[in-house]
């Protein structure tokens, strides 16, 4: 980043982001979403400002749809396959998973572009549980930002050019050597993950990494990977279970309203829906059981308040029912 005639560190940031998407194939896809994502100062003049780079395409990014992938063309890396970066399919889909999990780290996600920028290319350098040095590819803006990291904890030591990660960050160690795994040892986890997402659809690719990359949310990529790959379930609900929502739900009337406007503003904080459990936490539901919790959730789509893609999770979104002019609720019409 800091060969590019970039000077500020929002455009350097989305132009990292972009390049890492691009490495393969000269086009990074990005979505309004993604944009947001990264919570850039000033998000116009950033995708602005890639245009001295000769890029093409980015300003389509600064339009209202947020969900449709903008194809960035990056000239240095479509010039003929030698001039791209040596990134295989899963290559490519790790070193984003990475980079989204960096930024999405604790000490870091509240944190500056600069200190982000930053925060990237010293995960990336550092020896694991060594001093590293600081890299030469570390923009100035990235040097300026580093009280910030130590100030956060995502720095343990800074002396001079010599620094080490903290305690909680050392996971992200782009230098750590990879263990060695016999021929007859289960496959690695995170690489059964990255091949699931290159073997779905681009709308689903995109919708892991918005879950996968939130900022937000900071979820751990077992914690996302182990709810989109599991085998889905039908959930049974015995009479105790149907019992208690009748008594919960007889003290706390109008929940259909206040779900479908919580699940809205949900989506165009996050870029995602809410799980079940953020759902249910975010109206203030209080302590509940996970089965009393998934029939209250499956009683408000059913009633046309919410809506998802099941069984995918984090779809959860207003239905019907919260839609002017809709028809009443599916429950309202099964008591007349």
């Amino acid at each position: 980043m800091s060969a590019l005639p970039l000077k500020e560190a929002d455009a350097q940031l989305l132009a990292l982001v972009v390049t890492i998407r691009a490495a393969r194939s000269g086009i990074g896809n990005i979505t309004g979403q993604d944009l947001r994502a990264l919570r850039l100062a000033d998000a116009g003049a950033a995708v602005n400002g890639l245009s001295v780079l000769g890029w093409q395409g980015q300003d389509r990014l600064l339009g209202d749809d947020l969900v449709t992938p903008v194809g960035i063309g990056v000239p240095d890396l479509a010039e003929g396959p030698e001039r791209r970066l040596p990134f295989g399919k899963v290559m490519r889909s790790r070193v984003s998973g990475w980079a989204s999990r960096t930024m999405a780290a604790k000490p870091v996600r509240k944190t500056s572009s600069a200190a982000r920028l930053a925060a990237l290319h010293l995960a990336a350098h550092w020896p694991a549980d060594d001093y590293g040095t600081l890299p030469a590819s570390l923009p100035e803006s990235g040097r300026a930002a580093l009280p910030e990291l130590a100030a956060k904890g995502f720095l343990a030591e800074l002396d001079g050019d010599r620094y080490l990660l903290g305690d909680s960050v050392r996971h992200l160690a782009g230098m750590r050597p990879r263990p060695v795994v016999s021929p007859r040892a289960p496959e690695e986890p995170e690489l059964a993950w990255d091949e699931w997402k290159d073997g779905v659809s681009v709308a689903l690719r995109r919708h892991v990494e918005a879950v996968e990359g939130c900022a937000t949310c900071a979820l751990s990529t077992a914690r996302v990977s182990e709810a989109f790959m599991r085998k889905a379930v039908p959930a049974q609900f015995d009479e105790k279970v149907r019992a208690s929502y009748g008594t919960w739900a007889a003290g706390r009337p109008g929940q259909g309203p206040e779900a479908a406007e919580f699940a809205a503003a949900f989506r165009a904080a996050h870029g995602h829906g809410p799980s079940v459990k953020q759902l249910c936490k975010g109206l203030g539901w209080g302590k509940m059981s996970r089965e009393l919790r998934i029939f209250a959730v499956r009683r408000l789509i059913a009633d046309e308040w919410l809506t998802n893609t099941d069984p995918v999770p984090w779809t959860l979104r207003p239905g019907r029912a919260a839609q002017g002019g809709a028809a009443a609720p599916v429950s309202a019409k099964r008591r007349r």
